[in-house]
C-alpha cells in the first residue's frame, strides 16, 4: 500500500452525494477530484469547492486516467443496475445497492465488468445491506443455530417516503419506521419469539396533502399501498408544510441486529449491534467512502472483481497504520 492520495470521484449528487462529499473531508489520504452528475453542472451548488461535471464526462478516457476510486450515488430502482455494470468496467467502484433480493443477479452483473477490466467493485455497502451484513454473517458464524432479527427505526424510510409523495394529491410526505418495543425486548431476552412482518414494525407517515385533495382517500391510498404498507399497522396524520419544515426536515434512523443462540448445555447467548443515526446520508456516505479505500487497496493487490462486505478484511478501510491498530483497537 503506498502514501499516495486516493483520488475519489462522486457519480450522482443528492443526500447521498453529499453525505459522501462531507465524509471525504475526514479522511485526509483522500482528494475528492469531481462531482459528476445528470443535472447542469452550473445549477449544482457543492458543499466544497469541487468541480462538478456533467456525468456523460465518466466515459472519458482522461477522467479514467484520473480517478482511483468512483464512488456510487444514484438510486436502486434505476441507476444502478445500470450504472454499476457500466462503471465498474472502467472505474474501481463502491456503491449503496440496497434492494436485497437481487442483490445476486447485481453482484454477477458487475462482477463480469470488473473481472473484464481488471477493476474491483465493492457493492452493496452501508449499514443495511452492509455492516448489518457483516454483523448477521458474524453472529450465524459463532453461534451457528443461532435465530437473527433485524429491526429498523426508529427512523426515516426515503423509499417509503417517495412512495407516498408518488399519490395524486400529495405534497411532501416523510415516513417512519418504528421498531415493536414489545417484540424487541422478546428477543433481547432470548425467547426466540416467531414474528410477521406485522410484529415486527409499524409505520408513521406525516403528509401535507394539495388543498382540496380528499385526505381520506389519500389514507386509503396509503394504508392499503402493496409492498410498502399493506402488511404493516400504519397510521397518517395530515399536517401543514411549515409543520413538516420545522418537525420532520432531518433524516435520522438506526436499527438493531439481534441473535439468539445457544451454547453447552443450554446456556442462552443474546449478542446485538445497534446503530442510532441523526443522518442517514451522511453515514452511509462514511461508509461507502471507508470502502473507496479498501476499493483502491484491493485492486493495488490484484484483488479484482466484485466484492462485498463479506469479502473486506477490516483492516483495508483502516486510515491508521498496523502498529497504530495494534495498539489503540
Amino acid at each position: 500500500m503506498d502514501n499516495k492520495k486516493i483520488n475519489v470521484a462522486i457519480c450522482g449528487y443528492g443526500n447521498l452525494g453529499r453525505g459522501v462529499e462531507r465524509a471525504i473531508t475526514k479522511n485526509l489520504d483522500m482528494e475528492l477530484v469531481g462531482i459528476y452528475t445528470r443535472r447542469e453542472p452550473s445549477e449544482v451548488e457543492p458543499v466544497t469547492s469541487a468541480s462538478v461535471y456533467n456525468i456523460c464526462d465518466l466515459l472519458s478516457e482522461e477522467c479514467q486516467k484520473n480517478i482511483d476510486v468512483l464512488i456510487l450515488c444514484g438510486g436502486s430502482a434505476t441507476d444502478l443496475p445500470e450504472q454499476g455494470p457500466t462503471f465498474a468496467g472502467r472505474y474501481n467502484t463502491v456503491d449503496s445497492f440496497d434492494t436485497h433480493a437481487k442483490i445476486p443477479k447485481y453482484f454477477e452483473a458487475v462482477d463480469k465488468k470488473a473481472l473484464g477490466a481488471g477493476k474491483t467493485a465493492i457493492i452493496s455497502t452501508g449499514w443495511d445491506p452492509g455492516m448489518f451484513s457483516k454483523n448477521r454473517l458474524e453472529i450465524d458464524a459463532i453461534l451457528p443455530e443461532a435465530k437473527l432479527y433485524t429491526f429498523w427505526g426508529p427512523g426515516v424510510s426515503q423509499g417509503h417516503s417517495d412512495a407516498i409523495r408518488r399519490i395524486n394529491g400529495v405534497k411532501d410526505a416523510r415516513q417512519y419506521t418504528m421498531p415493536v418495543e414489545e417484540a424487541m425486548n422478546q428477543v433481547r431476552n432470548g425467547e426466540n419469539p416467531v414474528l410477521s412482518v406485522r410484529q415486527k414494525h409499524t409505520r408513521v407517515c406525516y403528509v401535507v396533502a394539495e388543498e382540496g385533495t380528499d385526505t381520506a382517500e389519500i389514507e386509503r391510498a396509503i394504508v392499503t399501498m402493496p409492498n410498502y404498507f399493506d402488511e404493516y399497522d400504519t397510521t397518517v396524520f395530515f399536517i401543514t408544510e411549515e409543520e413538516m419544515k420545522e418537525k420532520h426536515s432531518g433524516m435520522p434512523h438506526g436499527g438493531s441486529v439481534i441473535g439468539c443462540g445457544v451454547t453447552g448445555e443450554g446456556n442462552n447467548q443474546v449478542v446485538e449491534y445497534s446503530l442510532k443515526l441523526d443522518s442517514n446520508p451522511e453515514f452511509t456516505g462514511s461508509v461507502l467512502v471507508a470502502y473507496a479505500r479498501a476499493a483502491y487497496r484491493m485492486n493495488q493487490m490484484g484483488l479484482c472483481g466484485a466484492k462485498t462486505v463479506f469479502d473486506v478484511a477490516p483492516a483495508m478501510l483502516s486510515l491508521k497504520t498496523h502498529e497504530e491498530r495494534l495498539k489503540m483497537l
